[in-house]
């Protein structure tokens, strides 16, 4: 199959770059003559292969350095080593700074000591460990709710609880900047996807109010802190919305636990909400909680359905002792040191302040733990996210797909560990790097 006409036009203007010795050592993205065993099927020959092969390509024409899965030398903090380069780090969900933390590091180890390192089967078929259900009751009781159910992955915790409890004769709205999880188990569930105008609770309610009695069920899902945008729903009014409709909510909390609120217990604390008015809470043990997984949170009947009959929880392991310890650990340092979360909330305000007085553009940011720098086009963002590099600022950018193309950004997370001097300097740098490249024409740079 013949490559895409811009590929070739990309491979000839990298070679014209060799000839005038402007090129570097890097590996052309090609095929491998003869790689493919006879009679297997080649799955270069896929579109999203070689639509791989042409991002890569463009890259490399452009002499960037990818942004993605790079190789940290260091522990996750609030700077890191990449390519024996320092640099202050702003791509981590590390937002208490615990994944280093010496009692987190310690239950871990504990924990393996014990019981070794995997569960060693479905929870179901396998058995209970004494670490998983302590794990689901310290949340519950944190979350102010009756029970807890905690899963391997938080990706596959939204997709195989939705598409548990919902079928093909429900509903489900979500948020227009919903997580791809949430959509995915949407897709699964075979029930009817609407997607509402970014936090948009009226929207939601004119439209329940001329289609709630086509659905069985009706599945509202919004998020606690918007992982994109830095900025959080009106839980109130989606609450008041969901109970004049008969509709359950779920609010994703993967971003705002330990973010928001006076001790960390995310956007229902920060508030004033009461915990028993949302059905579902979701959220991951892989951001402050310094692990991996996801739970859902609720009354004890939810959490008995999923218990029997997620397949994401049924037929998958349990979670490992060291990861359950580390999130219990974790979780106890969050609520014994609230002046951690005091100076995330603190960093996050002092990033946008600054930002804007930079003329920065932070888009809904409401100052927390995340804060986009809004850019335009996807090219011109990795372009800038390089230069940054270069100055010693790993912010990944976020481009197209994952964004509409002029919304394309570079996105920083906080940390409650960052300095205010690194955040100034970091700035700093964006706003010089963003004035440097700001009337760049695309085709300019890869043509050299």
């Amino acid at each position: 199959m013949a490559d895409n006409p811009l590929l070739d036009s990309l491979r000839k203007a990298r070679s014209a770059r060799l000839q005038r010795g402007r090129e570097t050592d890097r590996p052309v993205s090609a095929p491998v003559p003869g790689a493919r065993a006879s009679g297997s099927f080649d799955f270069s020959a896929l579109p999203a292969h070689r639509q791989v092969r042409l991002t890569r390509a463009v890259a490399e024409v452009a002499e960037l350095e990818s942004p993605f899965f790079r190789n940290h030398q260091t522990v996750d903090a609030t700077t890191t080593v990449i390519g024996n380069h320092r640099c202050v780090n702003f791509a981590s969900y590390n937002y208490l700074g615990l994944n280093d933390h010496p009692e987190v590091r310690a239950a871990a180890r504990q924990a393996i000591d014990e019981w070794g390192i995997s569960a060693g089967a479905s929870r179901l078929v396998g058995g209970e460990h004494p670490y998983h259900r302590p794990l689901e009751e310290d949340l519950a009781a944190v979350l102010g709710t009756e029970d807890c159910i905690v899963m391997v992955s938080g990706h596959a915790t939204n997709v195989t609880t939705i598409g548990t409890l919902t079928g093909p004769k429900d509903l489900v709205l979500v948020d227009s900047l919903i997580h791809n999880s949430i959509s995915e188990g949407v897709r699964l569930s075979g029930a009817q996807r609407v997607s509402f105008p970014h936090n948009d609770w009226a929207w939601v309610d004119e439209t329940l109010r001329r289609t709630r009695r086509q659905y069985e069920r009706v599945l509202i899902a919004v998020e606690g802190l918007y992982s994109m945008d830095g900025d959080a729903p009106d839980l109130a009014r989606f609450i008041e919305v969901k109970n004049r409709h008969d509709a359950w909510l779920l609010v994703d909390e993967a971003h705002s636990l330990g973010v928001m609120g006076e001790t960390g217990r995310g956007v229902a604390e920060a508030q004033g909400v009461d915990p028993h008015a949302v059905e579902i809470w979701m959220g991951t043990l892989s951001k402050t909680l310094s692990s991996c997984g996801g739970y859902i949170a609720g009354s004890r009947a939810l959490v008995e359905i999923l218990r029997y009959m997620a397949p994401g929880f049924v037929f998958s392991v349990g979670m490992a002792a060291p990861l359950a310890a580390a999130a219990r650990a974790a979780l106890k340092v969050m609520l014994r040191e609230p002046e951690r979360v005091a100076r995330l909330q603190r960093n996050g305000r002092h990033f946008l302040e600054r930002a804007r007085e930079l003329e920065l553009d932070t888009g809904l940011s409401q100052g927390l733990a995340v804060t986009p720098i809004i850019i335009g086009d996807s090219f011109r963002t990795a372009v800038i996210a390089d230069d940054l590099m270069r100055e010693g600022v790993n912010a990944l950018p976020i481009i197209a797909p994952a964004v509409p193309d002029k919304q394309a950004r570079l996105r920083f997370f906080l940390t409650s560990e960052h300095r205010p001097e690194q955040i100034d300097s970091s700035l700093e740098a964006v706003a010089k790097v963003v004035a440097n490249r700001r009337d760049e024409n695309v085709m300019d740079r890869l043509k050299g």
